[in-house]
């Protein structure tokens, strides 16, 4: 196996590897969750229902792709040692998937176009993420890898906090009139008549990660390139090794399956959060915009206290503090829309639905940030000296997205079964809670050193 030890990372080499979250994060941000999906399911599809059910299964069909090649890619990589090469190939579906999206017309005849490009730009950042992350054990000492991870996911917060900002100051329309919130001509002649607000945050995303990646790739030091040839053979090998061996490896595999619950479940509400508001409170994407503010800014907030607790208490409680309070999100908004709050009729027009919304919102950020920083500290600390780190991470996205298409799949018939974008999200709740169970048999290993400062 290729030596997977990179020289010492330098600060200069963690922060170029931080900013990578930073370069992606509006990807999620702009158009998995509060653009571009929400404007697909509004404007592109025929109706609001058919929109969720379509964006859902093209989510589902990538997650399920990802989940098949996911870990034999991340066995392989072990093998070649470096990471960045394979970073650097998926960047090139990425940022072309992302481009692709131009190409949502309002009320397309066949929007098949547009979900292929979405496929193709999220495969691309899901495969990237595996290599990225498995170099997050070579950055520091163990004890530091918590603040690392959780600093990372707050830089990216903020990153796509920005990437949102300078969307609604320079590019959309606020609601009834044809200048931005900042009193502002949207930039470039864009219509928002043909939808090109919406459709210019794929391009946009794809030109701010070939700049923000950059860091990564100049900075960050990598593990020693090993051979190719025979790589594929041995990886392959490996990983099967991994998994006929796998109840050696403590509790690693319970942890997967964990979180292959309630990552399955955080990621179905990041992809029909925006879709909700928008077709069951009329949200339009000013609306959409301030709601991703909201949650970015406590993204941000919740990874970087979480990164914080994880250095102090340990990666487990942090998740299973979060997850419990994912539940409650879910409940809130499964309670929510225009006629009534937590079963408690509101007066029509009222702005109590939205305000609650709002909360649930910010409460989603904080959770998810934390809960996703924290994850991965978890992960290696489950994978140390029993998985190679990219296999690890290989099996951590293959357990987030072997069943990715379940989330979907199921909001997606709870929808169409129902008639109701509003039941259509409860199965969620479910996921939530059999993850929690399983993270209870999770034994986290013991802390090393003191917290970093």
């Amino acid at each position: 196996m290729a030596n997977d030890a990179p020289v010492a990372a330098s600060w200069r080499g963690i922060r170029g590897w931080m900013l990578y979250d930073w370069a992606n994060q509006p990807f999620y941000t702009l158009i998995l969750t509060f653009i571009f999906a929400p404007y697909f399911a509004a404007k592109v599809a025929h109706d609001p229902v058919t929109g969720q059910a379509l964006w859902g299964t093209a989510a589902a069909v990538a997650g399920a792709t990802v989940a098949l090649l996911a870990a034999p890619l991340g066995a392989i990589a072990d093998r070649t040692g470096a990471r960045k090469p394979w970073v650097a190939a998926f960047s090139l579906p990425f940022v072309a998937g992302c481009a692709g999206l131009w190409l949502a017309e309002p009320a397309m005849a066949e929007p098949l176009p547009v979900l292929l490009a979405f496929g193709l730009a999220y495969l691309g950042s899901e495969f990237c993420l595996i290599f990225t992350n498995a170099m997050l054990p070579g950055l520091g000492p163990r004890a530091a890898i918590g603040r690392i991870s959780g600093s990372g996911w707050a830089i990216g917060y903020v990153g796509g906090l920005l990437a949102l900002v300078l969307i609604l100051v320079f590019v959309a329309p606020a609601p009834g009139s044809d200048r931005t919130m900042a009193g502002l001509v949207p930039v470039f002649g864009l219509d928002p008549a043909k939808g090109e607000p919406e459709r210019a945050t794929g391009p946009f995303a794809a030109i701010w990660y070939l700049i923000f990646a950059l860091p990564l790739f100049l900075w960050t030091p990598d593990a020693p390139r090993g051979r190719m040839r025979g790589a594929v053979g041995a990886g392959i090998a490996d990983l099967l090794a991994t998994i006929r061996g796998i109840r050696g490896k403590g509790t690693f595999p319970v942890f997967l399956l964990a979180s292959l619950f309630y990552r399955d479940g955080l990621a179905a509400l990041f992809v029909f959060g925006g879709i909700f508001a928008a077709g069951v409170l009329g949200w339009g994407m000013f609306e959409l915009g301030a709601f991703g503010i909201l949650a970015s800014v406590t993204g941000a907030l919740g990874a970087w206290a979480g990164g914080r607790a994880d250095a102090r208490f340990g990666p487990k409680p942090v998740v299973t503090a979060c997850v419990t309070g994912l539940v409650g999100v879910c409940l809130l908004v499964l309670l929510t829309d225009r006629e009534a709050v937590l079963f408690l009729p509101v007066a029509e027009g009222s702005y109590l639905p939205d305000a609650v919304f709002l909360v649930a919102g910010g409460a989603l950020g904080a959770f998810a940030g934390a809960v996703q920083a924290a994850s991965r500290t978890l992960l290696v600390d489950q994978a140390e000296g029993r998985v190679a780190p990219a296999q690890a991470f290989g099996l951590y996205a293959l357990s987030g997205k072997a069943t990715a298409f379940i989330g979907p799949t199921m909001i997606a018939v709870a929808t169409e079964w129902t008639g109701s974008q509003r039941l259509g999200v409860s199965p969620v709740i479910a996921q939530f809670l059999a993850g929690l169970l399983l993270l209870y048999w999770v034994k986290a290993g013991k802390r090393t050193g003191t917290e970093p400062e």
